[in-house]
């Protein structure tokens, strides 16, 4: 049983270090799911604004768009999109370079913090919305082995940005309620 306040320390613990299996099988079905890199993209960002609506009020072109199909045609959104996986490609690059893994994190931390004022919980709900797009657009490669990789993986992401957000003096952090 925890006390009121030790879950939401949980969450940011540090997930322990991928192992190189681990790192394998994200590198190798990220090989797939990088093979439709827009059309996942897209996919995960719809999917995104349709489940959590509150998280397009950060995207001025696009955040009073309703219907999915609109959203997917948004060259705004495809444009976000594409530089989400393009970050997420880098990342998965530089599983085994933790200085390169942690300035991509230092870069895309400190412009959502800094300029966007993005609230850190859209990056863990992001991160279940990418396991949940890849689980059911590559379930072939995304075995439930797979996904537990990935899951440890998203949430060594979601620490580093959180740290980011410390870093640079991100008060909202400890209230963030989603």
């Amino acid at each position: 049983m925890q006390g009121e306040g030790e879950g939401e320390r949980d969450h940011l613990e540090r997930p322990s270090p991928l192992t190189d299996k681990e790192r394998m099988m994200i590198q190798d079905s990220w090989a797939k799911v990088y093979q439709n890199c827009e059309d996942t993209g897209v996919a995960i960002l719809v999917r995104l604004f349709v489940n959590f609506p509150s998280s397009k009020q950060y995207f001025s072109q696009f955040k009073h768009i309703e219907e999915p199909e609109e959203l997917e045609r948004s060259a705004q959104l495809r444009k976000h999109a594409h530089r989400i996986m393009n970050a997420l490609n880098t990342l998965v690059e530089s599983l085994d370079n933790s200085d390169r893994m942690a300035s991509v994190l230092k870069v895309v931390g400190k412009a959502h913090a800094l300029r966007h004022k993005v609230e850190p919980v859209y990056f863990k709900i992001l991160s279940g919305v990418i396991l949940e797009v890849l689980g059911e657009a590559f379930s072939e490669v995304v075995t439930a082995e797979v996904a537990a990789a990935w899951t440890k993986f998203l949430a060594t992401v979601y620490c580093g940005i959180t740290a980011v957000y410390e870093e640079v003096g991100w008060t909202k952090l400890s209230t963030s309620t989603g």
